[in-house]
């Protein structure tokens, strides 16, 4: 199997492990893939998810040796249109093409990318809450080349992370995104070295997971639906979503404060 999971406490990490493909995404992985995410969100005993790809690269896309087969018109559409599509009636999501992008996490995922992460790997990495990247590693949608549309989400979260003009500068070019530049436009929060990201990001996994929960998931759900509210609405959820965790959570640690704990901004000692 493609996908395993490692856990460490309360962090859980995901692995995507078809290094002879540069985690190329097949079907049987997309299904696995999914799975993972779903069984780590509904687990009480994870606080904090890393994602990353096996063998130096996070993810080059889709497998175009399993797209070749979609020139049939009756394969494509009961496979993709009506296998993936959004139901008419409302009803529950199918999976991504490539996997878990359309689900709506509960708990912190963080990406952790080295080498490549382009077409539907770029979007997979986009789908996460951050994104740890090696030096080296670089973004880009490299399925421009072939006719291949971003159909797991890319559109959607790449403009929302960096703006409209420059994502339309990356999505329409298709062309390489380093690290570098990654950091420098908000398309990624940290840099690390070669071979390190999944260290980095397991490292900010367990300093999430150590802290309250409650107030931290609030604060989590808050800023990621605040963001497409208006001001006012925005401001009312994030009200009616922490105010709750005050009088426990809160409470219990303003009590440790003023028996000394972490003052001067000491995040060690909470």
């Amino acid at each position: 199997m493609s996908i395993r999971i490692e856990r460490s406490g309360k962090i859980a990490t995901v692995i995507h492990s078809r290094p002879e493909a540069r985690n190329a995404m097949d079907p049987e992985s997309a299904i696995a893939l999914t799975e993972a995410f779903q069984q780590l969100d509904a687990d009480p005993e994870t606080h904090a998810i890393v994602f990353w790809g096996e063998g130096g690269a996070f993810c080059a896309g889709w497998d175009l040796k399993y797209a070749q087969a979609f020139t049939d018109p009756q394969r494509f559409r009961e496979e993709i249109v009506e296998g993936l599509g959004f139901p008419a009636d409302g009803g529950p999501l199918p999976r991504g093409p490539m996997g878990p992008s359309r689900l709506e996490m509960s708990k912190p995922l963080i990406a952790a990318v080295e080498g490549p992460a382009v077409a539907g790997g770029m979007e997979l990495a986009l789908w996460c809450d951050i994104r740890v990247m090696a030096e080296d590693a670089y973004f880009g949608v490299y399925c421009r080349r072939w006719g291949i549309p971003l159909i797991d989400g890319g559109t959607v979260r790449l403009p929302r992370l960096v703006g409209q003009g420059r994502a339309l500068e990356i999505i329409m070019t298709g062309r390489k995104v380093p690290a570098e530049e990654a950091l420098r436009i908000g398309l990624c929060e940290t840099l690390v070295p070669k071979g390190e990201a999944r260290a980095a990001a397991e490292a900010m996994a367990q300093e999430i997971a150590r802290f309250p929960q409650g107030a931290m998931l609030a604060d989590r759900r808050s800023a990621i639906a605040g963001h497409r509210l208006p001001v006012r609405d925005a401001l009312a959820r994030e009200w009616a979503g922490g105010v709750q965790t005050i009088a426990t959570e809160g409470a219990a640690g303003a009590g440790r404060f003023a028996s000394g704990k972490g003052r001067g901004g000491d995040f060690g000692d909470i």
